[in-house]
């Protein structure tokens, strides 16, 4: 039952839970720790924590993460806590995943039309502006230094920005491969 149970809470969450994984945390909070009671507010601070700690989206870490405790503490052993996990992960992800495919249906059936055609010549301008809006805002002094307060930090940073974008925009080398050699040259040079 509580399986049935996980996978329609997160299914719903899934479904409703706009404005990305921050967004579905309260959803997950409400439904989770004050109507089902499948997690103590302490636990699900921990679910918060530990799902910022981990790779991936919030949202479906901490929906892995509450499916296993849920189980585990409805007093199931530890192969169906994992089966919990992948209940309320799969229920969090079904409903994108089925609005991905109805959507991509869509654009392959209509992709050439006209109207289509301008929407996407308009995004790609805008996408490519967000993006440099992204870089612009990681360029900071936490992540390059100042030359007025850690000269060697900043020159080094530099460096390695101009090394990593000639890289990888001229030398065709791999982005991973850049991130790789730009470690390096970090523990070579350790900075100040």
């Amino acid at each position: 039952m509580v399986f049935l149970e996980l996978f329609y809470t997160f299914f719903i969450i899934g479904l409703f839970g706009f404005g990305g994984g921050y967004g579905m945390l309260s959803l997950i909070q409400t439904q989770t720790v004050v109507q089902h009671h499948w997690l103590s507010s302490a636990e699900f601070t921990n679910i918060v924590a530990i799902s910022q700690m981990t790779p991936g989206p919030i949202g479906i870490n901490a929906a892995t993460y509450c499916g296993y405790v849920a189980v585990q503490n409805a007093g199931m052993g530890t192969p169906l806590a994992v089966l919990g996990s992948v209940v309320a992960t799969l229920a969090l992800v079904l409903p994108s995943f089925i609005l991905m495919v109805l959507i991509s249906k869509m654009f392959m059936k209509y992709m050439d039309t006209k109207p289509v055609q301008s929407i996407f010549a308009g995004l790609r301008p805008a996408v490519v502006g967000l993006l440099a809006a992204a870089a612009l805002l990681l360029m900071t002094t936490d992540n390059f230094g100042s030359p007025s307060h850690s000269p060697w930090q900043f020159g080094v940073s530099l460096f390695l920005f101009v090394a990593t974008f000639v890289g990888t925009k001229f030398l065709h080398i791999h982005p991973i491969r850049m991130m790789g050699y730009a470690a390096i040259a970090g523990l070579l040079l350790l900075y100040e």
